[in-house]
């Protein structure tokens, strides 16, 4: 197994710990990634990274808060998605953070569901 395997595999199983409904396994660019109501809210990106949905104000405030964990790159800036350093996170914070990016990406009659 390699190592996009390896961190799809956990990204599949602290989506299945934080009770997500709906979620679906697909691709995003070719990439392994995990959607809802059809849009994408976390993608593997590469054997380090992985690519968030999240507001462009809350990106702005975890990359000043934990630039080891969470940055931007020319291509991201304006848009509601941030790479993450998959070694750098905490499972804890990385199910927050799924969470949260599934709460920003589910449709809204799905996402008044959850917690439920």
């Amino acid at each position: 197994m390699d190592n996009v395997d390896s961190i799809f595999k956990r990204l599949r199983h602290l989506a299945a710990e934080a009770n997500l409904p709906g979620v679906e396994e697909s691709t995003s660019y070719g990439n392994p990634a995990l959607k809802v109501g059809g849009k994408s809210f976390v993608a593997v990106k590469d054997n380090e990274t992985i690519v968030l949905s999240i507001s462009i104000d809350d990106k702005e405030r975890l990359i000043e808060m934990a630039p080891d964990i969470y940055y931007q790159t020319a291509h991201y800036v304006g848009w509601s998605f941030m790479p993450v350093r998959i070694a750098a996170i905490s499972d804890d914070e990385l199910k927050d953070r799924l969470i949260g990016a599934w709460l920003f990406r589910a449709p809204k009659k799905l996402a008044a569901t959850f917690g439920r």
